[in-house]
């Protein structure tokens, strides 16, 4: 709990992953990628319950060997390629018996988010009395520097105007949703299906644990790093 609120987390790890297969259960330094988020879950001080949320079988069964509960089975519906993360939330949370103040998403996904990421993002959330609050880091490069490419050959300003600072010093810093944390009061993501608004706050996160796994290279990077810097959880 944080204050008088409750907190639950949860950990949404689907089996049907085509950028790399079974990569919720691969293998990460020689724990399952699952149980990086599960265990930083459980370090949290102010997180009261984490479940999954999956279809897989294997998963589920890898989920709750690291301690994590795992109290429904999520609909095949829910688990597609299509199907929003959003419902998959709001299928936990209308399926756990009891209601709870915040919800906290911890995608399986960046195992190098640590304890400490989840619990600055919810204080943050419940200090300011923001309806959500999201981690996000740096961008190696400012959008005001990004074009489309009009027929495949002509540049096109993503920020619409040609106008821009020509030194990286008179940039804007500019940030980009990292993926790690995301928490939001409960009561307004059911009526609001999402973590992102105008009223959204952000968590400012170093790179070093930014990193989220979608391809078979960036497992192998994050590989790298946990086998060369172990960091402290």
């Amino acid at each position: 709990m944080i204050g008088t609120k409750s907190v639950l987390a949860v950990i949404p790890a689907r089996g049907g992953s085509k950028g790399l297969p079974r990569k919720n259960i691969l293998e990460l330094a020689g724990k399952p990628m699952v149980a990086w988020s599960i265990e930083a879950a459980q370090r949290s001080n102010f997180i009261d319950r984490v479940v999954l949320s999956s279809e897989d079988e294997a998963i589920i069964a890898t989920a709750k060997q690291w301690g994590c509960e795992v109290p429904f089975v999520r609909p095949v519906e829910l688990a597609g390629d299509e199907a929003p993360t959003s419902a998959a939330l709001l299928h936990a949370l209308d399926n756990l018996g009891r209601q709870y103040d915040y919800l906290v998403l911890l995608q399986p996904t960046s195992p190098l988010r640590e304890a400490r990421d989840i619990d600055q993002c919810i204080e943050k959330c419940h200090q300011s009395e923001a309806p959500a609050c999201v981690s996000v880091t740096e961008t190696d490069k400012n959008p005001a520097w990004m074009f489309y490419l009009e027929g495949q050959q002509r540049l096109e300003p993503v920020l619409g105007t040609w106008d821009f600072p020509t030194r990286r010093q008179d940039l804007r810093p500019s940030f980009v949703l990292n993926g790690a944390v995301y928490v939001a009061d409960t009561a307004w993501f059911k009526q609001n299906h999402t973590f992102l608004d105008r009223k959204t706050i952000a968590h400012p996160m170093p790179k070093e644990r930014s990193l989220d796994i979608d391809t078979e290279l960036d497992l192998k990077l994050v590989q790298a790093i946990l086998e060369n810097q172990p960091m402290t959880r």
